[in-house]
């Protein structure tokens, strides 16, 4: 005698009762750009359907976004001028601070998280300062003004702060800083277990985030290293992040079980560029049912444990889960 396993699959209504992984728009945090200007929405190249956006034009796609389902925005800023350290985004004028007090005033409703890292303001485009003896950066001097970084996004209304430099002991200074600030109550949702990937090449079209020299493999994680992939996001919980992250997520679906299965946080994983860029590029190419694949490839990140998925994708799935 042999177990039938089609008696559970036979009829449409009981597969959707039974089904053991669900997708929801609850689940999506959407990605925005925000550039000087007004009236700037230029559609990158490597990422079609997202853009650099002015910051009307942010207003517009978090106006959208809301009637859409979608509760919760990442927001990065390319500002206009870059320098040596930064300093745009230690600036309360700077143009993620703008930014974030117009989108909380227009909608407070909106969970807004801020990328907290430096390449995107940087002229060496690397996270943080640099160490020019070892041509890297210099974690504790960019762990010094990441907590002025996180102050102003405290200060002018982010819900949740994402520092993703991949600096050792970021969580310790920016939960010391923000509690002594009076901010005991922000949460940090720590990029913790974050690789030195191949997948992000288009992330840094979008971001104009290219780094001038060399790579960033001296602070982001080796794809090898699953067990020191596990050790750096149980650090950061044991430092005090409220939520942790794998990044990118589909290359490391081991990683992502691997820690749901050692912590007990919330878990977020960031459906990153290149992954978002294979799928519509195999689209246009008419290889694969588009909307299928990519609902079937988010579903994949909840099964392997992910309670929150940063991606590109959110509006069109939205859109599918709400037919």
């Amino acid at each position: 005698m042999f177990k039938r396993f089609r008696r559970l699959r036979i009829n449409e209504n009981f597969r959707q009762m039974i089904r053991q992984t669900h997708l929801s728009v609850d689940d999506f945090i959407y990605p925005l750009f925000v550039v000087p200007g007004v009236g700037v929405r230029k559609e990158i190249v490597s990422m079609p359907e997202v853009y650099q956006l002015s910051l009307d034009e942010i207003l517009k796609e978090c106006d959208e976004i809301l009637k859409l389902g979608i509760k919760s925005i990442i927001l990065f800023g390319i500002p206009s001028t870059k320098d040596s350290i930064g300093s745009d985004a230690l600036s309360n004028d700077g143009i993620i601070a703008t930014a974030l007090r117009a989108i909380k005033s227009k909608f407070p409703e909106l969970f807004v998280i801020t990328d907290l890292c430096f390449c995107e303001y940087t002229d060496h485009g690397h996270c943080g300062i640099l160490d020019h003896v070892h041509q890297t950066v210099d974690n504790d001097a960019t762990l010094e003004i990441s907590a002025r970084q996180a102050i102003i996004h405290a200060r002018n209304g982010a819900d949740m702060i994402a520092p993703s430099g991949m600096m050792d002991g970021i969580i310790t200074t920016l939960r010391k800083a923000l509690d002594e600030n009076g901010y005991e109550n922000l949460p940090i949702m720590s990029y913790s277990t974050k690789f030195a990937s191949a997948y992000y090449g288009p992330f840094r079209d979008v971001a104009e985030s290219a780094p001038s020299f060399g790579d960033r493999k001296t602070y982001q994680m080796d794809s090898a290293n699953r067990f020191e992939a596990i050790n750096e996001s149980l650090e950061d919980e044991k430092q005090g992040a409220d939520i942790l992250m794998v990044k990118p997520a589909l290359a490391y679906l081991d990683i992502i079980r691997d820690i749901k299965e050692r912590s007990l946080l919330p878990l977020c994983v960031y459906n990153v560029s290149g992954e978002y860029a294979m799928l519509q590029a195999a689209a246009k190419a008419g290889v694969i049912d588009y909307d299928k694949v990519m609902l079937e490839t988010l579903l994949a990140f909840k099964r392997a444990g992910a309670d929150l998925i940063i991606t590109y994708h959110a509006k069109q799935a939205a859109k599918l889960l709400r037919k």
